[in-house]
């Protein structure tokens, strides 16, 4: 059966209430977000004794960490920003195993000055791409020299945001550190948002064998194209609602097909761990019922 989960990070308490709080919901796994009230996790403070504190208190109330966030810009067109980011995702590569977990996730960046989810005309050509290809292939060599491995997560206003790139990064990094974060919402813009079960098709048809951990939100066409916030006590990743022509709400909100999505998903993975995401705290009883209801029906 597939595991529903919930970032950490939409609980803005400590590291015990935050615990408490995610079993009371009856989530059975997380995704880890360093981001506790009673904590310094600096990637320059954060030391293997922190990793085992963090990973042990999870594991004493048996909710797993099954990955790990990583997000950052990893072309910021900064060379000094870029580098910086780069050296923290590989900080949280090298302890991802004492945190509890291989996986460690981020999108492929934007060359953007203002924003790490609006798109550029650079990422559109060849140099980017190759840019963010070397990139990738040492975050990979990286990962699986410390145990790890680095999950690319796709949006459609980052360099890789497509079916066609993603199959050509893979190709042009065939690599046991490097996987995928399976999130259909992130391929969608006004071409295809039409078109839902024909793109989720052709995600899973092409790339389902990457597949490690897979996302739970939604999406719509948007009738504010700007970039869009929501107003809660979290990073900017977890405010983040979309940019452009389509909105990226919580699960059970926008006009995916969840039921196409989980017979596809658990098809190829039927015991991997989902994580409900683009919500504030409150909402999250209902997106927790919302999609237990659908992997019932579902019969996953």
């Amino acid at each position: 059966m597939i595991s529903v989960g919930i970032f950490n990070g939409y609980y803005p308490y400590t590291l015990a209430e935050t615990i408490a709080k995610i079993k009371n919901d009856g989530f059975s796994c997380v995704q880890l977000d360093l981001s506790f009230k009673d904590m310094d996790l600096s990637f320059e403070s954060l030391t293997r004794e922190k990793a085992h504190i963090i990973r042990d208190a999870f594991r004493d109330a048996n909710l797993p960490i099954v990955c790990i966030s990583g997000y950052t810009n990893i072309i910021h067109p900064d060379p000094v920003k870029r580098e910086e980011n780069v050296n923290g995702l590989k900080t949280l590569l090298k302890f991802a195993r004492d945190l509890g977990s291989p996986y460690v996730i981020s999108e492929t960046g934007t060359f953007n000055t203002e924003s790490d989810w609006v798109w550029d005309p650079k990422n559109g050509t060849e140099e980017a791409y190759q840019i963010v290809c070397e990139q990738i292939e040492d975050l990979a060599k990286f990962a699986y020299d410390h145990g790890a491995m680095f999950l690319v997560e796709n949006y459609v206003n980052n360099v890789i945001g497509s079916v066609d790139q993603l199959a050509r990064l893979f190709s042009d990094v065939n690599h046991p550190g490097l996987g995928l974060l399976m999130d259909p919402t992130n391929y969608f813009t006004d071409t295809n948002i039409g078109h839902v079960d024909e793109e989720i098709n052709r995600i899973f048809n092409t790339l389902g064998d990457r597949i490690k951990i897979a996302h739970a939100k939604d999406c719509k066409p948007a009738e504010d194209t700007s970039e869009k916030h929501a107003a809660i006590d979290a990073v900017e990743s977890h405010t983040f609602r979309g940019a452009g022509a389509v909105e990226l709400p919580a699960p059970g909100l926008g006009i995916l097909n969840y039921d196409l999505y989980l017979q596809r998903l658990s098809k190829l993975h039927p015991n991997i761990p989902i994580i409900i995401e683009h919500l504030d705290e409150s909402d999250i009883p209902r997106a927790k019922r919302f999609l237990d209801d659908k992997l019932k029906k579902n019969g996953c």
